[in-house]
């Protein structure tokens, strides 16, 4: 047997039967404590919890899940966290599990190759995970979901409505049309529309929904471009709109896919001698933090992420306790900034 420089045993790991002594409860009360069990009066659970802490005890992950058959952990399959809202929502929902006692396990996939989002769920259920969330808004990822069917619950975060199953997401539609509203309000007679990509989800929702506020409002139908969510296409666009704008074409309101692409557009407005909002109007998406301190300031439409994550944790545990859970939907919010004002002139 080995021993210490001093010659004695080591300290053996810290058990529940320690912690049951300093707080003077059973080891059961102490096992209902670590386990999130409701039936424990709340004196009760405080003198469990402090003991812990004053012991610097930790249960041991494994043995609890063999114990309780829970490992107290989600995975999270994702793409595109370098995007502000697949972080904010990624963050949303770590946030919103560890405040329900849980623990988020992630896995990014890389959307030119490698883990498929059925490996990655194969993976979470051999480290038994007690439920699985699907956070993308790809439509291909839509298509890989169809063919994937764990043995533990699954959530959809952003691909709500599509046959999913449990699902949640932002009213991606309803936010397009809160934006062109804004516009046809202010007397623009139509809003073109830069988009992002075409495999994305939520691109496609935001394009129907400028599409259908358009129609309903009579107004004769806006350009579409296609952009890539970053700032650099929506400054290709603008440098286009500026040139054409310059040559007398009546474009006065753009409605840009996401913040980021509105923020190119509009740099490449006034590089070319376009003002915002007096020559063109511009609406964003998003709210990013910076939105605000855009040059001017950008009119946006805000989706809560921290909702979202919290919603979609909820959606979790319910289908966790084996209840009945849908679809919800989170509801976006028109930001009116000075980026948009009534038609010049």
């Amino acid at each position: 047997m080995s021993t210490d420089t001093h010659g004695s045993a080591p300290a053996r790991p810290l058990v529940m039967s320690d912690v049951a002594a300093r707080a003077g409860v059973s080891h059961q009360t102490v096992s209902r404590v670590v386990n999130g069990h409701p039936n424990v009066a709340p004196r009760t659970r405080e003198r469990v919890q402090q003991a812990i802490e004053e012991l610097g005890y930790r249960p041991n992950a494994a043995a609890r899940a063999l114990v309780t058959g829970s490992s107290r952990t989600i995975g999270l399959v994702t793409i595109d966290v370098d995007q502000y809202g697949p972080a904010q929502t990624m963050i949303g929902l770590e946030q919103a599990a560890r405040a329900a006692g849980y623990s988020l396990s992630v896995a990014i996939l890389d959307r030119a190759g490698g883990l498929t989002i059925a490996e990655a769920v194969d993976r979470f259920v051999a480290q038994s995970v007690d439920a699985v969330v699907v956070h993308t808004a790809e439509v291909q990822a839509l298509e890989a979901l169809e063919q994937v069917d764990p043995p533990v619950p699954l959530v959809a975060v952003q691909m709500g409505g599509e046959g999913l199953g449990t699902a949640i997401t932002v009213g991606q539609e309803a936010g397009a049309q809160l934006a062109v509203d804004h516009l046809l309000e202010l007397g623009h007679t139509t809003v073109h529309h830069l988009a992002g990509p075409s495999y994305s989800v939520e691109a496609r929702r935001r394009i129907q929904g400028w599409r259908t506020a358009l129609a309903r409002a009579g107004a004769p139908p806006g350009e579409l471009w296609l952009g890539d969510w970053w700032p650099s296409s929506g400054h290709a666009v603008g440098t286009d709109l500026a040139r054409r704008i310059r040559a007398g074409e009546p474009i006065t309101a753009v409605f840009a896919g996401n913040d980021q692409m509105a923020l190119g557009l509009m740099v490449a407005l006034h590089e070319q001698g376009i003002t915002v909002p007096g020559d063109v109007s511009v609406v964003g998406f998003d709210d990013v933090p910076e939105a605000p301190y855009f040059s001017p300031p950008l009119t946006t439409v805000r989706q809560d992420f921290a909702e979202l994550g919290r919603r979609g944790v909820g959606l979790v545990l319910a289908r966790i306790a084996g209840e009945d859970a849908g679809s919800d939907e989170v509801d976006p919010q028109l930001l009116v900034r000075r980026s948009t004002g009534p038609v010049a002139g």
